[in-house]
């Protein structure tokens, strides 16, 4: 096809994009909103408002006369129609499928979680993928949406993503979720889905409805049972050549780090050790006599309630994670760094000491937070991931998520 004959079909499909952007972000618009905001002509803006209305990505509100006007025609009025269709968001953890369904303006209409039966690292693919699609169809039934509303689904997982969206094979864990989850698992539904790095997830989450809301260099470290951290630099997820940036597996190297445990594996084996050490502590009260395992809530409660012993060991956490944060302070000059995933609200007591310990680590100590965006960040930034498929392809869907001719 020559360039001319596509001129055509490639400025609609601009103009439409404008348009919806527009209206995504702006709420309720007239037309002379969308002019002066598009700088697109009367013609065409009503042109294309009145093709997305026979889409169903825009509705025609009721016209509204403006005070003291006696005469003319009302102005029309428009809003984007946030119920054209669906996104999915989905955490996929080790043990934990986590779903999300949103409408199109990012509006929350279902939350579901299952648990991989048995033991989940001994969990056989077929097991693993009857728990991933049914959270899925349990999360659109309690939201009471079909199928074919869905316009696009997001997935984090917890093992390296390329900038293709592919998973990195070699990886630790890498074949664990290499299950077809683009090609085959909803095959029958024809869903676009998208992989991401689950970590890579939290940050996106973050910067949408997070701390980091307008921060321009972020990263966000996952810190409940092994460490992976987003980083965003100039407003932009970083990836690396093969999908490996913020992969931090070389803390092995790190002096005082040693691993990539994160904050409630590092709690849970340290207060393990105490009681096997027999160290008088509440965390002893906590678990129960006859019981030799602590789980990381004990050792947070213990601290709470000024045990020494729970203390010194969230100082010792506290001042590992420093370590690693003044790592990425180091090397990437982030503006923020967060604290993310389910153990987000034990670590902000963690947030004293480490705050205390960076001077001292690194010359540009990054701002750190904690997220209060809980266990369903992944899920959250899997939604994100979703929505901005969804908006940069808009002009070539239909709400029922079939492609629709732009010509």
């Amino acid at each position: 096809m020559s360039s001319s004959a596509s001129t055509p079909q490639v400025l609609r499909r601009t103009n439409l994009k404008a348009v919806l952007d527009v209206m995504r972000h702006g709420g309720a618009c007239t037309g002379t909103d969308l002019i002066d905001r598009t700088g697109l002509t009367r013609a065409t803006v009503i042109a294309v408002c009145d093709d997305l209305v026979r889409r169903g990505w825009v509705r025609e509100l009721g016209a509204e006369r403006n005070e003291g006007v006696q005469k003319g025609r009302p102005a029309r009025r428009f809003e984007f129609n946030g119920e054209a269709g669906c996104v999915l968001g989905l955490d996929l953890g080790v043990a934990t499928v986590t779903a999300h369904v949103a409408d199109l303006k990012g509006t929350v209409l279902g939350r579901a979680a299952q648990r991989i039966p048995g033991r989940a690292m001994e969990a056989t693919p077929d097991e693993r993928l009857e728990t991933i699609t049914g959270t899925v169809d349990r999360v659109l039934e309690d939201a009471g949406l079909p199928t074919t509303a869905v316009l696009a689904v997001g997935i984090g997982v917890a093992t390296v993503v390329d900038r293709h969206g592919n998973i990195a094979g070699g990886h630790q864990l890498s074949s664990m979720f290499d299950l077809g989850l683009q090609t085959e698992v909803w095959r029958d539904r024809a869903w676009p889905v998208l992989l991401e790095n689950d970590a890579n997830l939290a940050a996106l989450a973050e910067r949408w409805r997070g701390i980091g809301q307008g921060t321009q260099d972020l990263a966000v470290m996952l810190a409940g049972e092994r460490l992976g951290t987003g980083l965003i630099e100039s407003g932009r997820l970083l990836h690396g050549s093969n999908g490996g940036a913020g992969d931090v597996g070389s803390l092995q190297l790190v002096e005082g780090v040693g691993s990539q445990d994160g904050i409630a594996r590092l709690a849970r084996h340290w207060g393990t050790q105490a009681l096997a050490e027999g160290r008088p502590t509440l965390i002893r009260e906590l678990v129960g006599p006859g019981t030799t395992r602590v789980s990381a809530r004990f050792v947070f409660e213990a601290a709470a309630r000024q045990d020494p012993v729970a203390l010194q060991i969230l100082d010792k956490i506290a001042r590992r994670i420093a370590r690693v944060i003044a790592v990425l302070g180091t090397f990437l000059d982030p503006e923020l760094v967060v604290l993310a995933g389910a153990v987000a609200d034990s670590a902000a007591a963690l947030l004293p000491t480490i705050n205390r310990e960076l001077p001292s680590l690194t010359e540009r100590p990054p701002r750190v937070e904690v997220s209060r965006l809980g266990d369903g960040i992944v899920a959250t930034g899997a939604l994100r991931l979703a929505l901005d498929y969804v908006e940069e392809n808009m002009p070539s869907l239909t709400p029922g998520g079939q492609p629709a001719a732009v010509g």
